[in-house]
């Protein structure tokens, strides 16, 4: 009876090894050989995952690439954000630049204004105020979003313009410095 189950059993081991069209290879248990035909009940040639560890395999996959997605994400605004202060800083800096050339400060202005049609989503505003000393000016640019008023970048500076109650004019006995320097070398 052993001999027609053993028989069995490697029957249906070369019926599953014809039947995956792979060519036989057998596994023999602990103390069994080629002499002797006492198959393993293993007869697969290749070892295979389980389905225990491809769920885990995916799931990994799956935490890795949510936090990939994540960091560009974080990435992608983080840019756009400094991309947005870069050119408010610029705006501010160009509105100062501007008032410090045409000149004409005057204590207690406020001015404010758009940026343009290239930079419809910013709007600056501009206050003079005094700063203790005549002819020194505390100002200080503003640029905000233009529809929500949020704040995006403040500029503070002090400018000097010498004030009308100054005369320019130097002294007669005193000579400027380019005078002197001619005077000298000749």
């Amino acid at each position: 009876m052993k001999t027609s189950q053993a028989h069995d059993k490697l029957l249906r081991c070369r019926i599953n090894a014809a039947f995956r069209n792979r060519p036989e290879r057998r596994i023999y248990a602990a103390g069994g050989g080629p002499g002797r035909n006492l198959p393993c009940a293993q007869t697969s040639p290749f070892s295979a995952f389980s389905l225990v560890e491809v769920l885990c395999a995916i799931l990994i996959l799956g935490v890795a690439l949510a936090g990939l997605t994540q960091g560009l994400t974080t990435a992608l605004g983080s840019h756009k954000e400094s991309e947005l202060q870069t050119t408010a800083a610029l705006i501010a800096a160009g509105q100062l630049e501007t008032l410090r050339a045409e000149g004409g400060l005057a204590d207690g202005t406020e001015t404010e204004g758009e940026c343009g049609a290239g930079l419809s989503l910013y709007h600056w505003r501009l206050t003079i105020n005094p700063a203790g000393l005549d002819g020194l000016h505390d100002v200080t640019v503003m640029v905000e979003q233009a529809k929500t008023h949020k704040p995006i970048c403040e500029l503070q500076t002090l400018l000097f313009e010498a004030p009308d109650s100054l005369s320019t004019e130097a002294p007669a006995n005193q000579k400027s410095p380019a005078a002197r320097r001619m005077r000298g070398r000749g």
